[in-house]
């Protein structure tokens, strides 16, 4: 199921950001934000512990038929997440480092994936 694949990537990403921000928040951030002091580093760790959130409750619900009204807040709660999160980082990326599309790219394909999915219906069923 092509929903299924979705969730899992989904959760994977996610839950590896989560983590990397969740215990290493005060080396990445000034990284990808030079003038971001390293005392920020709770800022970090609290959208790791938002990242985490979103993967638990994606890899609870991998086996689940998404799209059209099956499951529909967890399809809308990733899309609006991945559309701001892909909207933020394009239109910031000009300013920051280039190392920032390695967060850009995975988040404009799960955007356009869970809008197929809200807008489309499930990928699996036969139209």
């Amino acid at each position: 199921m092509i929903s299924t694949l979705v969730s899992q990537s989904s959760a994977a990403v996610l839950g590896v950001g989560g983590i990397v921000l969740l215990f290493a928040s005060d080396t990445v951030l000034p990284r990808l934000s030079p003038g971001l002091p390293e005392s920020a580093a709770w800022l970090g760790q609290v959208l790791g512990a938002a990242w985490l959130g979103l993967a638990a409750l994606n890899w609870i619900n991998r086996r689940a038929i998404l799209g059209g009204v099956y499951a529909r807040p967890i399809v809308f709660a990733n899309l609006i997440h991945y559309f701001i999160a892909a909207m933020v980082l394009i239109r910031t990326a000009s300013t920051l480092p280039p190392a920032i599309w390695i967060l850009g790219v995975p988040a404009t394909a799960f955007a356009f994936a869970y809008g197929l999915l809200l807008f489309r219906g499930p990928f699996d069923t036969p139209r």
